[in-house]
């Protein structure tokens, strides 16, 4: 693993995972990844609590060389001149170690909001606004993304534009990255062969577009319980994993990826606690609620996605998705702080 304490390739590491009423402990998780020497420290930003902004701006004055990233925000949820603004005041304030992460979440959750749903175009143009604004241009647009008359940030400060990062699943969002963005996140729960598969995808569309061979940088996140005990560990997997396969459409597209049969996902649905949860179950029930709601998944669907066990376990896993294509390993689940033992 990269950093000071190895020579191996990158890993990077989520704070506040889950639900979180006080943001403070980010303070020192951001302080606990800096000091494993891990490369980027993930966001990933939650209406409440886990506000990106502020986040960001908290971390980058306690720590000095991890990079900051949002891992996801969504280009809709903001004006883009804030979210430009946002970006390179975070590059002032962190030295240019600021990375955006966009996603395209789910429609259901923008039409509650009143907000409107992305599509592939707006996200390409989305992502070409910002890029220009935070370069300083004057930005007239009406297109897929909005309609924005007269867009300008002024007072830049002298940092290069943060490179944008996409989240894909399917091979139309690969294609995407491969064409359009800096680098692509990968999501929680796909095999080391889906990433190979989805490598692929990126790597061909990257090619077709005409760019240098390796401009997309594949960040692969795997949720990770090292060293834990037994129920610990099934309630740092087992949990998260019902929060994505329970979501109606989401779960689908996770276990076509990873060419799986989609029958489990009407046995986990049918359970009683998720009766009426149109929602993420997470925010609806307990951790513990989760846990059980968890044993009806195949063992299969978090043993074969995810890195549990021993600190050997866990490294030879990671080396599966390394050699599947990986360039940075982002660590979902535990906190900085519980990554010790892989570190050892």
């Amino acid at each position: 693993m990269e950093g000071r304490r190895s020579g191996s390739p990158a890993s990077g590491a989520y704070v506040l995972p889950g639900r979180v009423t006080d943001p403070g402990a980010v303070v020192g998780q951001a302080k606990a990844a800096e000091r494993l020497g891990l490369r980027t420290i993930w966001l990933s930003e939650r209406w409440g609590t886990k506000d990106l902004g502020v986040i960001v701006g908290a971390v980058s004055q306690v720590t000095s060389r991890v990079r900051i990233a949002s891992g996801i925000t969504h280009c809709q949820s903001r004006h883009p001149a804030l979210l430009a603004s946002l970006a390179m005041t975070a590059q002032a304030l962190s030295g240019g170690r600021f990375v955006l992460g966009v996603g395209r979440s789910l429609d259901a959750m923008w039409k509650a909001a009143g907000l409107p749903t992305s599509t592939n175009a707006s996200i390409v143009d989305h992502a070409d606004i910002f890029r220009r604004l935070c370069r300083g241009e004057k930005v007239r647009y009406d297109g897929p993304a909005g309609t924005f008359p007269s867009l300008r940030l002024n007072d830049l400060p002298d940092q290069p534009v943060p490179p944008v990062v996409l989240a894909a699943i399917g091979p139309k969002g690969l294609q995407l990255a491969g064409r359009h963005f800096d680098g692509v996140l990968l999501h929680p729960f796909l095999t080391p062969a889906a990433v190979q598969r989805s490598v692929s995808v990126v790597r061909d569309a990257e090619r077709a577009a005409g760019r240098p061979a390796g401009s997309v940088r594949i960040y692969v996140t795997v949720v990770v319980a090292c060293e834990l005990p037994p129920e610990e560990e099934l309630a740092v997997v087992g949990a998260r994993a019902v929060t994505y396969y329970q979501i109606p459409g989401f779960g689908e597209r996770l276990a076509a990826t990873n060419g799986w049969s989609p029958e489990p996902l009407t046995r986990l649905r049918s359970h009683p606690l998720l009766n009426d949860i149109k929602g993420s179950a997470d925010s609806v029930l307990t951790r513990e609620q989760l846990v059980e709601v968890a044993s009806v998944l195949p063992a299969a669907w978090t043993g074969e996605a995810a890195a549990t066990g021993s600190a050997s376990t866990c490294g030879q896993v990671f080396h599966r998705y390394r050699q599947a294509g990986a360039d940075e390993l982002v660590l979902h689940g535990s906190t900085p702080g519980r990554l010790g033992p892989l570190f050892a």
